[in-house]
């Protein structure tokens, strides 16, 4: 297992960075898999399917637990916490043609405006990876309560006149840093930066676990 910190954006973000976080990513992916097909995802932000852990999934709860108690340490060092709560987690692949996203899913996005709200991302297969974004109109890298209204303000246009999935620099944002994708990597960020997951043209969108882009998805919450 090895943690490193990078640094992103103007604002010097941390993104912690964990490689082989549990050294037996296949086992994983069969937890999930056992719990599949995953629910089409209601919350029209995510372009795709997803499966929340509860409880009640013995194997998947006990996972992201040990995930958690493994990491604790790292992103208490890492964002300057004593502690966390965590809030959700989650299965999810993402499955949506890029011509059938709707205008929100074309941008980049922010999980929260409260910078103390940390997203936890596990890769379970390869892949391109997450990027990170400013609004080039108004600068914005990591959005909080003063300065949403106007973001969103700014960004509504963008969204409806993009086409497909936001994967690099374009007109309306400019790509300030990105994550590859490796399978048994985990990274944390705040979810108040805007991010996009990296889907490229002739992606390959399967709702198939052992097959898809499988990630999972954990916030906690810093104290």
């Amino acid at each position: 297992m090895t943690p490193a910190l990078r640094r992103i954006g103007q604002g010097r973000h941390p993104i912690l960075v964990v490689d082989n976080v549990t050294g037996d990513v296949d086992s994983i992916v069969e937890i999930a898999a056992a719990l599949a097909p995953f629910p089409q995802n209601e919350d029209s932000f995510y372009p795709g399917v997803r499966r929340y852990i509860v409880k009640e999934d013995e194997a998947a709860f006990a996972y992201a637990m040990r995930l958690l108690q493994t990491v604790g340490p790292f992103i208490v060092a890492a964002f300057g916490h004593d502690s966390f709560d965590w809030t959700e987690a989650s299965f999810s692949m993402v499955t949506t043609a890029p011509d059938r996203l709707t205008p929100p899913q074309r941008a980049p996005h922010f999980d929260s405006s409260d910078r103390a709200d940390l997203a936890v991302l596990h890769y379970l297969s390869d892949t391109e990876g997450t990027a990170f974004y400013r609004h080039r109109l108004t600068g914005i890298e990591q959005v909080d309560d003063d300065n949403k209204d106007l973001l969103i303000r700014h960004s509504r246009p963008a969204a409806f006149s993009a086409s497909g999935y936001v994967h690099d620099s374009d007109r309306d944002y400019e790509r300030i840093g990105h994550v590859e994708g490796v399978a048994d990597r985990l990274i944390v960020y705040r979810g108040s930066l805007l991010h996009s997951g990296i889907i490229p043209p002739g992606a390959l969108l399967s709702d198939d676990p052992r097959r898809g882009r499988l990630t999972a998805n954990l916030f906690v919450s810093g104290r």
